[in-house]
């Protein structure tokens, strides 16, 4: 080993770095006000703490003043805490990146269980965020200790003077001169408005005062914010009032999740279900972070996983740095078990509604299932954990879960889901069906035949009311052939439609069109992906042999049975989807011009 020469401490020089401080400490100015208020509650905490242990008096009004003097353009901070002595002024205030706060955790940690929970300023850096705004900061400062007070007033260029103070009473104000630069910040709306976005549920009672205005300092905060309280001493209407209060959304949210880990992972919080409008509304929510009731932030994928996005709520979350990054969360062990843990809530509340009250589980279907669904599709975990739960509507207005179809449908011996993705469109499909004993499934969103996807094991298939012909609507009889009539239906059909003859119950209906299950959904993922649709639907028309009209065409001249073969085919396309604009110029015109000729002939 080399001989080591010089050991030391890298020391930084306040001419460079006050000027990295003011310009670049935090990424939007704002915060400094966060952290200025952030350290004085914690001075609360601190004293609060103390008094628990005996070691200062007892006190029961403690409360943070933010008052905006725009006369002398001074913002000022004020608590009743702990306050600081000379000494303690020159230890924590004259070092940069010293924190007062790790020092008293260490202190007085091994007198009391959490010790240090509730202290939010841990780094040390908070305090000088306060020159990003202001070229002047005074610090005056008595401590609980009885010590004399200490006035500490300090330049923009890290230049400060230590004077005695004048402060009677145990505390600190911090005083901030506001430059010309950042004048915004001495205006009400503005400060109201940061408060409101950091401090709405600090611990500690904040109130803004206006210098020169005579109206009551306004209390900006609520000292025990919901989330704090256990499960079962909160009511109905308070969940719903802290969601129309956090979000300003005064819609009634389907459902909420209380939540409130301990070991090992330690956070609290509220997540909603929102009611969407699909049609208008962003699928994406808004879950905000803090820490300590102190807001961190509200956007949150690295904590929320991408395809819970869409929920709101708030999560407080005291193993998180205050000063979050987004490299920080993806790389965190604790945030990857957050995130699980959310999961699995949320899961295991689907489950519980479900089981427990299925009638209003049901009625707030409609608008989780596009979420359930696409949770499932994401997250194999999340579908193992609720896919029992998941509902199917059917179109006689009652949901099933997949069991409960499946144990319904061994009447017709099949182990088929039949379902339909137009209520109008297909209805002689849905009809027929249902005539036949077969319960059809609504689909309505593209997601519901993804999701199907994932059911489509144990030999369960499931098919569009428009791919198949269910056994359950075809009769036995002798097999039907009149090769003449296939091959007037093939001339009259699109290219490579296939033309076969059934025996259908229903003997109304002279043809049916149907289409490959496979192709069908392939066509829709093309859609959903932007990548177009096959030029050809390949389709097959099915010609019921119990049809008196396609018996009687045997006997007709070939132009009659070439009309109503057209006829037929567009009445059977018309029956199955909805036309182009070519498509019911064509049927149109053929129609009127078979009625013209039937009144013709008489």
């Amino acid at each position: 080993m080399p001989e080591v020469k010089e050991k030391g401490g890298i020391s930084v020089e306040r001419n460079n770095i006050f000027p990295v401080i003011k310009r670049w400490l935090y990424s939007e100015k704002e915060i400094f006000l966060r952290e200025i208020v952030s350290n004085a509650s914690d001075a609360v905490t601190k004293l609060k703490r103390l008094s628990s242990l005996g070691k200062a008096e007892d006190f029961d009004g403690y409360r943070i003043n933010v008052t905006i003097d725009k006369e002398n353009s001074t913002l000022t901070v004020s608590d009743n805490g702990i306050g600081m002595s000379e000494d303690e002024v020159k230890k924590y205030i004259c070092q940069v990146a010293l924190s007062g706060a790790l020092e008293f955790i260490e202190k007085y940690e091994g007198e009391s269980e959490g010790a240090g929970n509730g202290i939010i300023g841990h780094f040390g850096l908070g305090f000088y965020s306060a020159f990003m705004v202001s070229d002047t900061v005074e610090l005056i400062t008595r401590s609980f200790d009885g010590s004399p007070s200490c006035r500490w007033v300090c330049t923009s260029d890290g230049e400060y003077e230590i004077f005695d103070g004048e402060r009677e009473e145990r505390g600190t104000d911090v005083i901030m001169h506001i430059t010309e630069e950042e004048s915004e910040f001495l205006e009400e709306a503005r400060i109201k408005g940061i408060l409101k976005k950091y401090c709405s549920f600090l611990p500690v009672p904040v109130y803004l005062n206006i210098s020169e205005s005579d109206k009551e300092a306004e209390q900006i905060n609520n000292t025990n914010p919901l989330w704090q309280k256990k499960p079962s001493e909160c009511t109905d209407e308070e969940y719903k009032s802290f969601y129309n209060e956090v979000f300003g959304d005064f819609r009634e949210p389907l459902f909420h999740i209380h939540l409130n880990a301990d070991y090992p992972l330690n956070f609290k919080g509220i997540l909603y279900f929102p009611k969407i409008n699909a049609n208008t509304d962003s699928l994406e929510g808004q879950v905000k972070l803090y820490y300590n009731q102190v807001f961190v932030a509200d956007n949150i994928k690295e904590v929320i996983p991408e395809y819970m996005l869409m929920l709101k709520g708030v999560l407080d979350c005291p193993e998180l740095p205050l000063n979050v990054s987004r490299s920080y969360l993806q790389n965190n062990t604790y945030v990857s078990k957050l995130s699980a843990h959310i999961v699995k809530k949320v899961a295991d509340k689907f489950n519980s509604m479900f089981a427990t009250d299925r009638e209003a589980f049901e009625k707030i279907w409609g608008d989780c299932k596009v979420f359930f669904e696409y949770a499932s599709l994401r997250d194999s975990k999340f579908n193992d954990r609720v896919k029992n739960s998941y509902l199917l509507k059917c179109t006689d207005g009652k949901f099933r879960t997949l069991s409960e179809y499946l144990e319904e449908a061994k009447e017709t011996n099949e182990n088929i889901v039949y379902y339909c993705t137009d209520e109008a469109a297909q209805a002689q499909y849905i009809s027929m069906l249902t005539s036949g004993g077969v319960n059809v499934v609504v689909f309505d969103h593209i997601l519901d035949i993804q999701y199907a996807g994932l059911c489509e094991k144990d030999n369960v298939k499931f098919m569009c009311v428009d791919s198949d012909i269910s056994s359950s609507v075809k009769e036995e009889a002798e097999e039907y052939n009149d090769d003449s009539l296939v091959s007037t239906f093939k001339e009259i059909c699109p290219e490579g439609t296939e033309i076969k003859f059934e025996a259908l119950k229903d003997e109304s209906i002279p043809a049916l069109l149907t289409s490959k299950e496979e192709e069908r959904r392939m066509a829709d993922m093309m859609r959903m992906y932007g990548m177009g649709v096959p030029d050809k639907e390949k389709m097959t028309l099915s010609l019921n042999s119990n049809s008196k009209l396609i018996r009687s065409l045997s006997d007709k001249d070939s132009e009659t049975v070439k009309a109503m073969a057209k006829e037929i085919y567009f009445l059977s396309l018309l029956g199955k989807r909805s036309l182009d604009k070519d498509e019911l110029n064509t049927l149109l015109r053929h129609s009127y011009s078979i009625l013209e000729k039937a009144v013709g002939d008489k």
